[in-house]
């Protein structure tokens, strides 16, 4: 409810820019990053919930899951499926094949959980990382109301940037860890698809890191430009 108060009325500016859509006529993906913020912020209250109610997990990545962490995991695979195909057909391969190749990974990484029932815990460790999304998706939405240059962009983007250490690259970190660390009791063709998985997620995280750091601190005229026809 809480994001919905705040992006609400920064939605209804954006949509209310007929000029503005049709310029960059890509109305269909931009409008859905709205309901993307909305189903994200519903999956992390949940992510939440199953750790506080199944300490357990915290002990056991593998085998260990309610019912619950299952179907949330299998959720996140139609998401990711959905918001795939959503790329393909509304931007073009240059401007989205970086968040397709990482759907990809994300996609086959998550279907092994879902398939198997395992992993599931390790795999809920790994959408920790979303919460990050939610101020992804908020800037998105600033960006395309033109609210570059107001306090509710630069508060957004102070607190996406500790969101995106503390929930990507410290748990992103923490994943590689557990998976160095716990090698020899995974079977090497999931080791393998783990480790491939996190080589390529961990450079993708720095980057935008590195890009968001530029844009947002040390922007120049035209980054902003730049941005907003991307």
């Amino acid at each position: 409810m809480s994001v919905y108060t705040v992006t609400h009325p920064v939605c209804r500016r954006s949509v209310q820019q007929p000029r503005f859509w049709w310029r960059h006529q890509k109305a269909p993906r931009e409008r859905s990053n709205y309901g993307k913020l909305e189903k994200q912020h519903s999956c992390r209250m949940e992510l939440k919930k199953l750790f506080c109610l199944h300490p357990g997990m915290s002990e056991d990545l593998v085998g260990t899951h309610p019912p619950g962490a299952h179907s949330l995991v299998a959720v996140s695979v139609g998401y990711f499926l959905e918001d795939f195909v959503d790329m393909l057909c509304n931007q073009k391969l240059h401007q989205s094949w970086e968040l397709l190749f990482h759907h990809s990974v994300v996609i086959v990484c998550f279907g092994i959980a879902v398939l198997l029932h395992q992993y599931v815990g390790f795999a809920l460790v790994a959408l920790l990382v979303e919460i990050n999304s939610i101020f992804l998706h908020l800037r998105q939405i600033l960006l395309m109301a033109n609210l570059v240059h107001t306090t509710c962009y630069r508060l957004n983007s102070i607190v996406n940037l500790g969101t995106y250490v503390v929930f990507r690259i410290a748990t992103l970190a923490w994943m590689t860890r557990w998976l160095f660390l716990n090698r020899e009791n995974v079977p090497p063709a999931t080791y393998a698809v783990g480790t491939v998985g996190m080589a390529i997620m961990t450079p993708m995280n720095i980057i935008l890191f590195y890009r968001l750091l530029r844009s947002d601190f040390f922007k120049s005229s035209r980054d902003v430009q730049r941005e907003k026809e991307q």
